[in-house]
């Protein structure tokens, strides 16, 4: 199964519209993974249409309608591979240990918030990943999003994917 990852869109505050690369790259998933701050509900309805399936969180600047469209933490097993899916884990230093024992039933663990790139995996084998945001890079070079594939309970290669800036202007 082919899995997109994504966070922190905050449309319509940081851009206007989505990348037409990343609608493309939601298009081609199996799966589509929002960690997070979407900030309004057409970018939700937007990615729950184009999605063949769409797993999704609520993030620190998601309203209370978008809070009432999904959880504060969405957990899946998507073939036979455990993931779970929240926008805050907190300071980056120790996240790994603190991950871990959060989450000790978990194999891949997507988060958003910081819209900093993150791919580690802890002592006890959790995965770690935040695909950074597709729409406000903050202190990063590039705005970002992950690819990845999971076949029979195992995650292939996990891809960044960076965006270039006229990209981002597209429309929805």
């Amino acid at each position: 199964m082919s899995v997109l990852l994504m966070s922190d869109t905050h449309l319509p505050k940081r851009a206007k519209v989505l990348p037409e690369e990343l609608l493309a790259a939601v298009d081609a998933a199996d799966v589509v993974i929002h960690a997070g701050d979407w900030v309004d509900l057409a970018t939700f309805e937007l990615l729950d249409a184009r999605s063949a399936r769409l797993i999704a969180c609520w993030g620190n600047n998601d309203g209370p309608e978008l809070r009432g469209r999904m959880p504060e933490r969405a957990d899946v097993t998507i073939d036979g591979l455990r993931i779970t899916v929240v926008h805050e884990t907190g300071a980056s230093t120790g996240r790994d240990k603190r991950m871990s024992l959060t989450y000790p039933d978990t194999d891949v663990l997507v988060f958003g918030h910081s819209h900093i790139p993150w791919d580690t995996t802890t002592d006890t084998g959790l995965r770690l990943l935040n695909p950074g945001s597709p729409t406000d890079r903050r202190r990063q070079p590039h705005c970002t999003y992950m690819t990845t594939t999971v076949t029979d309970g195992v995650l292939g290669d996990v891809h960044l994917h960076e965006l270039q800036p006229d990209t981002t202007r597209s429309i929805r």
